[in-house]
């Protein structure tokens, strides 16, 4: 098989948000007729958001999909290499879509857990995981810090810089994925991590921040996939960031039913603020 790609988290196990385009049900072309590009990924997107929690190995696991279908090795090749080509460039398109709606089915308001525990600090250097369209940076910014955010969705980016000059703040923007971006050693003295996982960065961010500095993780709690479908990135078990986050020193844990930033429903999510020592 061709290894897909390693591909920003936004890319992979995002969340499925309620009221943004859905995957298409495909099953397969006409008789005779071989299903198109897009086809192929809008099914993989389909399974994707129906596993029950993080996928380690996708090309592994959605190969014994393929090859339980009965397509040859030839054609389960050929689609994990459609699938890594098509997962770059329609994920982008589709936060961008979905981040700068002009009906967003998103907080656009500053993450409500990021603002109360922020809320006294002393702004130093912030760093924003998968910025979006800027709510979290806008709002640290406007508070005094140095702030730097980084998302592969180039749209949404624009907005955020757009809105920076509107309101006359400062941010250092990137275009780039996770895996592109530099995290840097302890040059940090905040990272948000606001609905865009954390298992894959708790090494980076420990290694990033300053010592005192902290991070800030809101995400869903594994409740919230029963009525409704979420990559297993932003999805985590009952006291699983804790576990993650394990070498600091954890300043608040919250296991609350709440509105998620993302669906805006009333739901159950997990919060935490923890500082390296």
């Amino acid at each position: 098989m061709t290894p897909l790609p390693r591909l920003v988290l936004a890319a992979l196990l995002t969340v499925s948000i309620p009221g943004a385009p859905a995957a298409m049900q495909v099953q397969g072309a006409a008789q005779g007729v071989a299903p198109s590009d897009q086809q192929i990924y809008e099914k993989f997107r389909s399974w994707l958001d129906k596993q029950p929690g993080p996928v380690t190995d996708i090309e592994a696991q959605y190969g014994k999909v393929l090859t339980a279908e009965g397509l040859t090795a030839a054609e389960v090749d050929r689609r994990l290499r459609v699938i890594g080509e098509q997962l770059q460039k329609s994920e982008k398109e589709r936060w961008n879509r979905i981040l700068t709606s002009p009906a967003p089915r998103f907080n656009t308001k500053p993450n409500a857990f990021l603002v109360d525990v922020t809320r006294g600090l002393t702004p130093g250097k912030a760093l924003d995981v998968g910025m979006g369209q800027g709510r979290n940076a806008l709002y640290l910014a406007q508070q005094g810090w140095a702030v730097t955010g980084f998302d592969p969705a180039d749209q949404a980016v624009a907005a955020a810089e757009a809105e920076a000059k509107r309101i006359g703040v400062t941010l250092k923007t990137y275009v780039l994925r996770d895996d592109q971006f530099d995290f840097g050693t302890a040059q940090w003295d905040l990272i948000v991590l606001s609905y865009v996982g954390a298992r894959e960065f708790a090494t980076r961010v420990y290694d990033a921040l300053k010592p005192g500095g902290s991070v800030v993780v809101e995400a869903f709690h594994r409740d919230a996939t029963k009525n409704t479908p979420i990559g297993g990135s932003v999805v985590f078990d009952t006291n699983e960031l804790l576990k993650l986050f394990e070498r600091f020193r954890i300043l608040r844990y919250e296991d609350v039913n709440a509105v998620g930033d993302f669906g805006l429903e009333n739901t159950r999510v997990v919060r935490l603020h923890a500082q390296k020592p």
